[in-house]
């Protein structure tokens, strides 16, 4: 047995008390949090740390991420930042130049603003790259944009047909034009990518992920989207021992247009919550998405875009709410990805029904984006318990002129409503949903309270009123998203009895007369299980 007491610091806790100066650590979990002499005189021969009066946080939950992917992203190019198809295009040829050697090449970040109409077409990647596959995905990963040899590869033709919620674009003359959306991409793109990736480079992708998770302090990710591919590499790695961040998953069903096939997959899940469940790797729920995203115009709205268009839901409520119901009865947790309004109240809907069909239990249901919503919809799913799963750095206003382009009137004004969540009484979990977004979680507390951009200094503010104070954020991406995960008894706070997962800060952010700090503060520790899996080397400056 081994127990270590930090002193000397101030600890944020996350919890009914906000504040402490020492934390005492006995194996993997807290055993005091409160007054050094207390901790003393509880362990006096605990080895002790000296923080040196730094800040103290409970590990991050990423309450929205998708893992390999982001662990994949970080080989990728990035497309983030750049404002033309010729940056694009620049980036993408250096990739090929400097790797001449590669089968094809993947990109990721671009933004819907960047291109004309936003709408992207595959000679546009053709002119740079024309002899090998490019796959470029947006920003917000519910489009993928490829070159004509990728669409060769990918067996994509003119005789094509759109599964079920998703598109191949196509020109004037029936040709695809390189541009890919929703579950075309979900269904047609990702598994033969991920046909092509190996065992060790989904290792490597993992091994990426969790070093990058170390040095930001997030030590739990609840993954949006998890399959049997990821799951299948977690596991090996679970079992190495190589893991240091917890990863809470939520398996994701496509709409297949077919109820019985659709439920099939709500029944994998909830064996897979049982049969797999250790302190680094669980199967919790499932994931849906019903809608698309704004800025590229797939998300459902009450009111059509300024454009005079609108989007069908990728699930109907009659599709989704058997689904809803069978993962409620079976005890599992629903994340339901809706950005426009009236795909939350698709969502709403379906919780409602699982309600009056499965009767009184514990529900921990939850509702992904909600970038546009209605007020009085707000507290219908406060009133149904259902948590608002929020990422702050996707109202960035560096990304956000498209966004409210799409939308062209006092919409603008009632997004990313935060205040009005917890107003209504309902619960706020707040992500990253990298890699769509920077994975670092102190960027993402930066527009939580300021509501201006972590990217871009020059970009302004939207929405200020909206900003949320520090405390309030950071218990947000602590607590509230443990909470909503079923997790709350053993991660997102700094208490007794829970695992010793917290995070030493260089700088304290509460205290700084600015919310730059937040920019600028660096991770010194990163502790899970109560083992230091990273220390900064300050020796460099």
């Amino acid at each position: 047995m081994t127990t270590q007491l930090y002193t000397n610091a101030r600890i944020f806790t996350s919890d009914t008390r906000r504040w402490a100066e020492a934390l005492l650590v006995q194996d993997e979990r807290i055993l005091y949090v409160g007054d050094a002499d207390t901790a003393v005189r509880l362990r006096p021969d605990a080895d002790r740390l000296d923080l040196e009066g730094r800040l103290v946080v409970p590990g991050f939950v990423d309450g929205h991420a998708h893992v390999v992917g982001t662990g994949e992203a970080l080989g990728q190019v990035s497309l983030w930042g750049a404002k033309s198809v010729e940056e694009i295009q620049q980036r993408i040829k250096a990739r090929d130049t400097g790797h001449p050697d590669v089968d094809r090449i993947l990109a990721t970040g671009w933004l819907h603003g960047a291109i004309p109409g936003g709408v992207p077409d595959a000679r546009m990647l053709d002119a740079v790259v024309p002899d090998k596959p490019v796959y470029a995905f947006a920003y917000d990963f519910h489009s993928v944009w490829v070159n004509t040899a990728a669409l060769a590869e990918l067996g994509i033709d003119d005789h094509t047909s759109n599964p079920h919620g998703g598109t191949i674009k196509r020109d004037a003359h029936g040709h695809a034009t390189g541009y890919i959306d929703e579950n075309a991409f979900y269904d047609m793109v990702l598994p033969f990518l991920d046909a092509q990736v190996s065992e060790s480079e989904h290792t490597s992708s993992i091994t990426a992920v969790q070093q990058a998770y170390r040095e930001t302090g997030v030590t739990t990710a609840c993954d949006m989207g998890f399959n049997e591919t990821d799951l299948e590499a977690f596991k090996r790695a679970d079992k190495d021992g190589t893991l240091t961040s917890r990863l809470i998953a939520y398996w994701r069903v496509n709409n297949t247009g077919s109820v019985e096939e659709n439920l099939a997959q709500v029944q994998r899940a909830a064996s897979l919550a049982v049969e797999h469940e250790s302190p680094f790797l669980r199967v919790v729920g499932i994931k849906v998405i019903i809608d698309g995203t704004i800025d590229g115009c797939t998300a459902t709205l009450g009111m059509p875009y300024a454009d005079g268009s609108n989007a069908e839901p990728i699930w109907s409520l009659k599709e989704l709410a058997p689904v809803v119901a069978a993962a409620d009865a079976a005890g599992l947790k629903v994340a339901m990805h809706a950005i426009g309004d009236e795909s939350v109240r698709i969502a709403i809907g379906a919780v409602e029904h699982a309600v009056a069909e499965n009767g009184p239990r514990e529900r921990r249901h939850r509702i992904e984006h909600l970038e546009l919503v209605d007020r009085a919809d707000i507290d219908r799913l406060a009133a149904l318990g259902i948590t608002a799963s929020m990422q702050p750095v996707h109202a960035d206003p560096a990304i956000s002129e498209n966004w409210a382009a799409k939308l062209g009137d006092a919409r603008v004004e009632r997004g990313f409503a935060w205040p009005w969540i917890t107003d209504a009484g309902a619960r706020l979990a707040f992500g990253t949903d990298s890699p769509t977004s920077p994975h670092a979680p102190l960027p993402n507390m930066y527009v939580a309270t300021t509501r201006a951009s972590a990217l871009d200094a020059s970009a302004g503010t939207n929405v200020p009123e909206f900003a949320l104070p520090l405390a309030e954020s950071i218990q947000h991406a602590t607590r509230d998203s443990a909470w909503t995960c079923g997790a709350e008894n053993d991660i997102g706070r700094l208490a007794a009895g829970l695992y010793a997962d917290f995070v030493v800060l260089d700088t304290d952010v509460f205290a700084a007369d600015n919310a730059g700090a937040l920019l600028e503060a660096k991770v010194l520790r990163t502790v899970v299980g109560g083992r230091t899996v990273y220390e900064k080397d300050q020796s460099a400056g």
